[in-house]
């Protein structure tokens, strides 16, 4: 056993300039410290809500070489690889499927690296596979990671489930028109209509980058964002605290607020954050409910953004069909599952291969519905 792999229970004793070793220029934002600081020191992540961290990290002599993020599970709230069905299995044959183990970027349903390290990437499953038997958990998942993880996971028996989301790719357009030039004639006039109903009504936009934001623009947004889970009753998983903790590391973490003007009055925006070469979408809101309002500051700004910038992808969330008329086209994503006992692991790689059918008849199917000409090739 290596004895320089420990689990943790706070992020927060990590040494940040030894973590920031450990980062590439490529990495997504939310894999940064101050992004993963900014949740559990905001009490966004914790025990209460059923995000118990138990990080392990590689060091010797206290120099950090490793990290791979784990949390305690009770519940599957803010993961979006939804595994309900899962659980109902184990509990009618008398089993817990909570706690479990998780590593992902909560309510972060973004592709990062989940094993930071450059050195062996065994010796974490086997540590976390040990953690299991100890605890006597059943299962744990590994959610949104990066393509290159794939064969290691297989490797150690832990089984690939298909999604699948919907990202914008910049074809070197110059402006938004030469993106508009792709589509049929009838969902171009569909794009322009909708971006017509909102500049008929006098909304502008405004974008706040990380050296033009403010306290203020938080507290703006904030209450757009609040007012979304309100109206379909439910707590936001983030609160004020976070969103100023991100405003402290607006410079290394780059968000972009998209806000809608009418009367020089903000009444609505939306949350992405820009890496090196995708913009990601994360959270909106919005003070009415207007017609397009959505699809304006949500898609269309960002798209613009990311052409005037040169960015190469718009990664705008996961679920929603609608994207596809507006020009995100499909893709399949991935997670991975290590479940302890024989059981139970048959039972959820016979599930995993049925969906997987399912999920390669629907991207075929999104592939017939694309709005480009023939021309375009996805």
């Amino acid at each position: 056993m290596n004895k320089n792999l420990n689990f943790i229970d706070n992020f927060d004793s990590i040494d940040e300039s030894q973590f920031n070793k450990l980062i590439r220029k490529d990495d997504a934002p939310f894999i940064q410290y101050s992004f993963l600081k900014a949740l559990e020191n905001s009490g966004c992540v914790g025990r209460d809500f059923g995000w118990t961290p138990k990080h392990l990290i590689k060091s010797n002599k206290n120099i950090l070489s490793g990290f791979l993020p784990i949390y305690i599970k009770n519940n599957s709230h803010g993961e979006f690889v939804f595994d309900h069905s899962w659980s109902y299995a184990l509990n009618r044959a008398g089993r817990n499927y909570y706690p479990k183990l998780l590593t992902a970027i909560p309510f972060t349903p973004c592709e990062t690296r989940k094993i930071i390290t450059e050195s062996d990437s065994d010796e974490y499953i086997e540590k976390v596979i040990d953690l299991m038997e100890e605890k006597n958990i059943e299962t744990w998942h590994v959610l949104y990671p990066d393509s290159n993880l794939k064969e290691l996971f297989l490797k150690n028996n832990l089984i690939e489930r298909f999604g699948y989301k919907f990202i914008w790719r910049n074809k070197g357009y110059e402006e938004f028109d030469d993106y508009l030039s792709i589509f049929k004639s009838r969902q171009r006039k569909n794009i322009k209509n909708e971006r017509r109903k909102i500049s008929d009504l006098n909304i502008t936009f405004q974008i706040k980058e990380s050296d033009s934001l403010t306290t203020k623009d938080w507290d703006d947004f904030f209450k757009f964002y609040t007012n979304t889970y309100e109206e379909r009753l439910q707590r936001p998983y983030l609160n004020i605290d976070f969103f100023k903790e991100i405003h402290k590391f607006r410079e290394t973490l780059r968000p972009v607020i998209f806000f809608a003007l009418h009367d020089n009055k903000k009444i609505a925006g939306s949350l992405c954050f820009a890496g090196n070469d995708t913009l990601y979408g994360r959270h909106w809101g919005s003070s009415y409910n207007i017609d397009s309002l959505h699809f304006e500051t949500c898609f269309y700004q960002g798209i613009e953004f990311c052409i005037k910038n040169k960015l190469k992808f718009f990664d705008p969330g996961v679920q929603g069909e609608h994207k596809i008329r507006r020009g995100f086209e499909p893709k399949r994503t991935s997670s991975f599952h290590y479940i302890k006992e024989k059981d139970f692991r048959g039972a959820i790689l016979e599930f995993c291969e049925k969906e997987q059918d399912e999920i390669n008849r629907y991207l075929k199917a999104c592939e017939r519905y694309t709005p480009f000409n023939k021309e375009y090739k996805i």
